[in-house]
C-alpha cells in the first residue's frame, strides 16, 4: 500500500553494502509518509558523497525525492572516513569532525517528532565518543522511523571506524522494530 515492503509504523532499519539501495529504499519511505501524512516529520542525512572509481557512493535523500520547505532537513557536510583517509588516524579525525558536525545539527531538532527519516544514520557514529543513544531516543519519540546503515566488511572490520559503527549499527538493530537487509 505504500510502495514499500514495511510497514510505515514503528520503527525499520535498512542495511546493507555500498550502493544496494539503502538511501532509495528510506527516500521511497519518506515519499509515501509524505503522500499519506503531509510534511510532519523530520529528515537527517549524514551520507557523504564521494565518487570512487567512477561510482558515487553514499548520497542524499534529495537525488530520490523532493523534499517540501515545511519538512524540517537537518543536513550534515560528512566524510567518509575509511574511503577518504590513507591512515586509520586520518580516518579516526574524520570520524571526529563527522561527530561534532551531527552533534551540532541534532542540538536543534524540532521535539516531538511523529516521523524521523535518517539516511545514513551511523556516519555520526563511527568516533568511540559519539553516542547512537540520543538518536534512538530521538526516533523512539516517533510513530515512524525510517533510518539506514552501512553494513559491510567491505571497508574494513579491524579499525577503530570499524568498531564504532558496528557497535552503533548493533545498538540501531536492537532499537529497531524490524530490519529490511538489502544485502
Amino acid at each position: 500500500m505504500t510502495g514499500v515492503e514495511f510497514p510505515l509504523s514503528g520503527s525499520t532499519l535498512v542495511t546493507g553494502p555500498s550502493n544496494a539501495g539503502k538511501t532509495q529504499t528510506t527516500a521511497a519511505a519518506l515519499d509515501a509518509w509524505l503522500d499519506r501524512e503531509g510534511t510532519d516529520g523530520v529528515v537527517l542525512d549524514f551520507a557523504p558523497e564521494l565518487e570512487r572509481d567512477g561510482t558515487i557512493l553514499g548520497g542524499r535523500l534529495d537525488r530520490f525525492v523532493t523534499l517540501p520547505e515545511a519538512v524540517w532537513v537537518g543536513r550534515i557536510d560528512a566524510s567518509a572516513p575509511r574511503a577518504e583517509s590513507e591512515t586509520a588516524d586520518g580516518a579516526v579525525a574524520l570520524a571526529r569532525e563527522n561527530a561534532r558536525r551531527a552533534e551540532r545539527q541534532m542540538a536543534t531538532l524540532p521535539a516531538n517528532p511523529r516521523a524521523v527519516f535518517v539516511n545514513d544514520a551511523t556516519i555520526p557514529f563511527q568516533h568511540e565518543a559519539a553516542a547512537v543513544d540520543r538518536l534512538i531516543d530521538y526516533c523512539d519519540v516517533a510513530d515512524v522511523a525510517v533510518l539506514n546503515a552501512f553494513d559491510s566488511d567491505e571497508l574494513g572490520v579491524d579499525d577503530p571506524v570499524s568498531r564504532a559503527e558496528r557497535d552503533a549499527l548493533d545498538r540501531l538493530r536492537r532499537f529497531a522494530d524490524r530490519t529490511v537487509d538489502l544485502s
